[in-house]
């Protein structure tokens, strides 16, 4: 029940407006930039749109869905574990059986000790990427909305629902969260002094000019080590976000490509975008394991291993 309780702190967690501050500084260079160009978008923008303000803070249409997908899951898993059974059935058995296969399949991966630690970061970003992509497959997102004039006297069509992570601000924040827990838990196992000789320091036995020059190789490339670390927030969450808009995009090709056949064109690609929910929901999660296993491991003594 526990281990439920933070899936739960987490999927909260993931809805909070932390995206919104990022969307606001988005929303406002976007916007800059198009005024600059003199010219309209076409298709689907490529930034969140504001549909209000609570306060200071800007309501976007992803954020609108990254609420109603948390809130969701939330209510479902309250209702799946209210009055857990011996032998399960029904919600139950689907989120037990969910929740289980993923331990499962994380703990061959990572093993048991780290699996264990970890796994409710883990489990929880899956169940909400995999949730929040086929959410955003409904009909009605991004043709749902209403026209936005202006006093140029040019008009702009604002959806009233957009797909979680197809906003760049949402996948960041995923990937800058896991950068801290990364942070944490790297500490955690193999302490500060630990941290600093994975990066640094050299691998091997060796004696004399070698082992000199293995240090400054080393050194080299836990240099090269840290910028890698740096670089793989962005690279996580432009992953997501390109796959996911792109999917996106390409819907709405296949809907304006033959306007007569509107509602035919774009079915296959509706099952191949499913596929691709649960690709990426994969992939963000088995990046951000295999990231946590390289820094956690724990190297044994020579002849320890037997």
């Amino acid at each position: 029940m526990r281990l439920i309780r933070l899936i739960l702190v987490w999927l909260l967690l993931a809805g909070l407006p932390v995206v919104g501050f990022c969307a606001e500084a988005a929303a406002e260079a976007a916007g800059h930039a198009e005024a600059a160009g003199g010219h309209e978008e076409h298709g689907i923008s490529q930034k969140a749109d504001e549909i209000g303000h609570i306060g200071p803070l800007p309501i976007t249409n992803s954020m609108i869905v990254t609420w109603v997908v948390t809130i969701g899951l939330i209510i479902f898993a309250q209702r799946a574990m209210r009055s857990p059974k011996q032998v399960p059935d029904g919600a139950q058995n689907f989120w037990e059986w969910m929740v289980e296969s993923l331990h499962n399949f994380l703990e061959g991966i990572i093993g048991h000790h780290l699996v264990q630690r970890t796994f409710w970061f883990f489990a929880s970003i899956f169940i909400f990427i995999l949730f929040a992509n086929w959410v955003g497959l409904i009909p009605g997102f991004g043709t749902i909305g209403w026209n936005v004039q202006f006093a140029d006297g040019h008009s702009e069509w604002r959806p009233l629902l957009r797909g979680a992570n197809a906003d760049l601000n949402m996948t960041l924040a995923m990937a800058l969260i896991f950068f801290l827990c990364w942070i944490v838990w790297a500490i955690r196992e193999v302490g500060p002094v630990g941290f600093l000789l994975h990066l640094f320091a050299p691998k091997g036995d060796t004696t004399g000019a070698l082992k000199v020059l293995m240090i400054v190789v080393f050194f080299a490339v836990g240099c090269l080590e840290i910028f890698s670390i740096l670089f793989r927030p962005v690279s996580l969450s432009f992953r997501l976000y390109g796959n996911i808009f792109a999917g996106e995009n390409m819907l709405e090709a296949m809907q304006k490509l033959v306007p007569a056949l509107s509602w035919l064109l774009p079915v296959p690609f509706y099952f191949m975008e499913l596929l691709v929910g649960v690709v990426q929901a994969l992939v963000f999660m088995l990046l951000t394991a295999v990231f946590t296993m390289l820094i956690c491991e724990h190297e044994e003594a020579p002849g320890a291993a037997h």
